[in-house]
């Protein structure tokens, strides 16, 4: 369900008038055969002038359809094309983006996002409108198209750090630890634990010391788990409503018993869920981990004919989550997928 701000008619601020002061933003995108999502993307993205995106870096995730072609006809000199040989995933695309960001492009700021989200305009004046310490990464106001919060990008604390807050979760489940709806009208940023690669701003200096996202993650989690370490290092991450980005998706939106489609995602869901779990919840995470399993177990129902093909993904995730194993290669796990076919 989309929740509503009372902003949908007008969630555009004023475009500050104030020059860049926070050094060099480059933005990383990554793009996997959804050329018409990634074109409104860049025209977005470009909009900005120099002075407040020096960058833009383009992982194409070895897309299938006419992205490329697309890519090598472009002529903004700000563009930093990077193809992938394979497709490595939301997670190896971010990692591949950033490491290039860092050698290429001598960022200040980066600034990361799918190839279906794109700043609302402003958005990259109101970042340079106010110095920007550089102990503290940034997480954007996230708003599908038609003005909605867009749930699957709205940050949360981390309800394993804080008694008050796991209490308040076991009763209002994620509007518990979620940050409240009424944190995107307010004038002041909040702290997070944990939020998306949608508007995620960092400073360089952030990721020279932490390091790069895990790239065996694939998809699912890897944004959490990354920013989950960035905490539990000690840095600060805020929520800024003032950054607005839109999310042109609509994944999972209306779907109260989500069933994964192609079936190999039920693998990431699940192994990069336990990992998730584990560095969120501590010892905790041992009876948590016994309640998700079983749950997820029972979901085999839902998969019909694919049940064994979906039960023998379930089992390979738990194990290799237990073990916090992303070795496995992304055709391994589809091939796990693929009924009457074992790969032990």
């Amino acid at each position: 369900m989309r929740a509503k701000t009372g902003l949908e008619k007008n969630i555009v601020p004023p475009v500050p008038q104030v020059a860049a002061t926070v050094g060099r933003l480059v933005a990383v995108v990554v793009t996997y055969n959804r050329l018409d999502k990634l074109q409104a993307t860049l025209a977005r993205l470009l909009e900005s002038p120099e002075a407040e995106l020096a960058a833009v870096v383009v992982v194409d995730n070895a897309s299938t359809d006419a992205t490329a072609s697309w890519l090598a006809q472009q002529q903004d000199l700000r563009l930093d094309i990077v193809t992938s040989a394979v497709n490595r995933g939301g997670a190896g695309g971010f990692e591949m983006g950033l490491r290039r960001a860092l050698e290429s492009q001598a960022p200040d700021w980066l600034v990361v996002m799918d190839d279906d989200a794109r700043p609302a305009p402003g958005a990259f004046a109101a970042f340079h409108a106010q110095p920007r310490p550089l102990d503290t990464a940034l997480a954007a106001a996230v708003y599908f198209p038609d003005g909605g919060i867009c749930e699957m990008n709205r940050p949360s604390v981390n309800p394993f750090w804080n008694p008050k807050i796991f209490l308040r979760a076991l009763f209002k489940a994620r509007n518990g630890y979620h940050i409240p709806y009424d944190s995107y009208e307010a004038t002041t940023p909040r702290a997070i634990d944990l939020t998306s690669f949608v508007g995620f701003f960092l400073p360089r200096r952030m990721i020279e010391e932490a390091g790069y996202p895990d790239p065996g993650l694939f998809l699912y989690g890897d944004d959490v788990i990354y920013t989950l370490g960035l905490r539990r290092r000690g840095e600060k991450i805020l929520f800024d409503p003032t950054l607005r980005f839109e999310h042109d998706c609509s994944t999972f939106q209306n779907d109260q018993h989500r069933v994964f489609h192609p079936l190999w995602k039920v693998y990431y869901a699940y192994r990069n869920g336990l990992m998730m779990y584990r560095a969120a919840a501590g010892i905790l995470f041992w009876p948590l981990m016994l309640l998700v399993v079983v749950k997820w177990r029972l979901t085999a129902g839902r998969y019909g004919a694919a049940r064994s093909a979906y039960l023998r993904l379930w089992r390979h995730a738990v194990w290799e989550g237990l073990r916090q194993d992303t070795s496995r290669s992304h055709a391994q796990i589809v091939a796990l997928a693929e009924q009457g076919r074992t790969l032990e």
